[in-house]
């Protein structure tokens, strides 16, 4: 049987706001346990929350950003679960009114083209940190400690439609979230800090059909390689599973990155388990049109839009496009490096930004603020590419020289230096061609007779003979006419 793979994911994203959703607490990361929450973040009795406006504020700022209906009223809910580190015993969140509402992300897979509608975005509170065998008890046993600095955190869900058909897509789309609330900077998108957290809904069915199978949760995977190798064994498991005679149960899962598998956690609950009511500490959240202009306006220019004045301002491709707007680090640096060579080296730019640039920063874990070669550089090398000073492939070797920092990062000293300029002299390219076809009269007559890679031969003798520092298209031309 041919099956179809369901997916659906529900992304964490916790605001970069300063202080938490209900409280004044820090939500700055990594100080000592416990010594971030105040008498509401451990519900003392008495204490009472107060909204976080700029909180509320990133909110909208997403809504708007994915074209969403972002709700002039929205109810807070009191969502009932036993949480360790949760001293209340359930989660302030949204349920039947959410901030958000519909929306849509479109994304690249491969060269490929997608949208993906999503459901909603709502604000809620996370959860504290269970601390598993990090605290010795008063006889020195290993124990379960809890930390409650994160408590509090302001968290925006959002959830998207099962609509990504396999596991390629559902990182491609992952990614692009992620892009967009850095972007926006809304989220640091620190997926190691737990900024950025997916919960991935997966189920399988035959294909063909249009009935949904029983889902399973795979909760809180933090790295994009997790979540492709979870969904990729989680619906491998429930085909052979099914294949076999057997059922699928709802469940929530953990997947184990050191194992790679996923294995059962709890059975999963429906809303109705979680007893959801309106929550009485909580006035209804007011959104007026001027709060959401106002948002608007200090909002910066959208990924959307940015690809699209790509598109007809430097001529690049929707897929060119899209990929250099998937970070705004990288559209800047990108933007930077035009503005320094010139609009008519748009298309070289990107071309290195998105190959040699990329490839060194991965290479060395770096990240595109980073880089040891800067827009300035990049773009002097590119204009001694385009003036015929060297070419692609000496280019590379000058790239590497910047990237090591040799003679200081100047661009002309590393050619001058390395002895690198381009042969582009019509009479010595000429002498070096008349060498070869002499030495070559068996592949000249070849290429005569009507063979094609002759030719390609006779480029390569001359390239070797001009160590590789002949203009390639004059030697091109010139090889051309002499044959002819």
């Amino acid at each position: 049987m041919s099956w179809e793979i369901v997916i659906g994911l529900e992304t964490h994203v916790q605001l970069s706001t300063q202080s938490k959703i209900f409280s004044g607490s820090s939500t700055a990361f990594g100080a000592e346990p416990n010594t971030q929450a105040n008498l509401v973040d451990m519900a003392l009795p008495g204490s009472l929350p107060v909204m976080n406006r700029e909180a509320v504020a990133k909110a909208i700022a997403f809504g708007l950003a994915i074209g969403a209906k972002v709700a002039p009223l929205s109810i807070f809910a009191r969502k009932h679960y036993f949480y360790p580190d949760l001293p209340k015993n359930y989660q302030t969140s949204q349920f039947e009114d959410p901030v958000v509402i519909g929306g849509q992300l479109s994304f690249f897979v491969g060269e490929e083209e997608k949208t993906i509608n999503l459901t909603r975005a709502h604000l809620e509170e996370d959860a504290g940190k269970s601390l598993h065998n990090d605290f010795i008890g008063p006889l020195g046993e290993l124990s379960t400690g809890i930390d409650l600095n994160r408590t509090g955190t302001p968290l925006l869900e959002i959830v998207s439609e099962p609509e990504l058909r396999s596991a390629a897509e559902a990182v491609a789309y992952a990614r692009a979230l992620h892009g967009l609330v850095v972007w926006l900077g809304i989220c640091d998108g620190n997926m190691q800090e737990g900024s950025f957290r997916v919960d991935a809904n997966v189920s399988v069915r035959p294909k063909g059909t249009t009935e949904f199978g029983t889902r399973t949760e795979i909760k809180n995977v933090n790295s994009f390689r997790f979540l492709e190798r979870a969904i990729l064994f989680e619906a491998r498991r429930q085909i052979e599973l099914l294949e076999d005679g057997g059922t699928v149960v709802q469940e929530t899962r953990l997947y184990d990155e050191t194992k790679d598998e996923t294995r059962s956690m709890r059975s999963k609950e429906d809303a109705h388990d979680y007893r959801y009511f309106p929550c009485p500490d909580l006035p209804p959240l007011v959104i007026s049109e001027e709060w959401m202009q106002e948002v608007k306006a200090q909002m910066p220019e959208l990924p959307t839009k940015r690809r699209e004045r790509y598109q007809q301002a430097f001529g690049l491709s929707a897929y060119h496009a899209a990929q250099l707007t998937l970070h705004r680090a990288t559209a800047d640096y990108f933007e930077q490096v035009v503005e320094a060579a010139g609009q008519a080296q748009a298309k070289l730019a990107a071309n290195w930004v998105m190959s040699d640039l990329m490839a060194s920063l991965n290479r060395d874990a770096l990240e595109i603020h980073q880089s040891p070669v800067s827009p300035a550089q990049l773009a002097k090398l590119l204009q001694r590419i385009s003036d015929n000073t060297i070419s692609n492939k000496m280019a590379r070797d000058v790239f590497q020289a910047l990237w090591q920092g040799e003679n200081n990062g100047e661009v002309d000293a590393i050619i001058d230096t390395k002895g690198l300029k381009q042969i582009s002299d019509t009479g010595a390219i000429n002498q070096m061609i008349d060498e070869v076809i002499a030495a070559n009269p068996a592949i000249v007559e070849e290429y005569r007779s009507g063979k094609e890679k002759a030719f390609n031969s006779l480029v390569g003798q001359v390239m070797k003979a001009a160590k590789g520092k002949a203009n390639p298209a004059q030697v091109n031309e010139l090889l051309k006419q002499k044959l002819a």
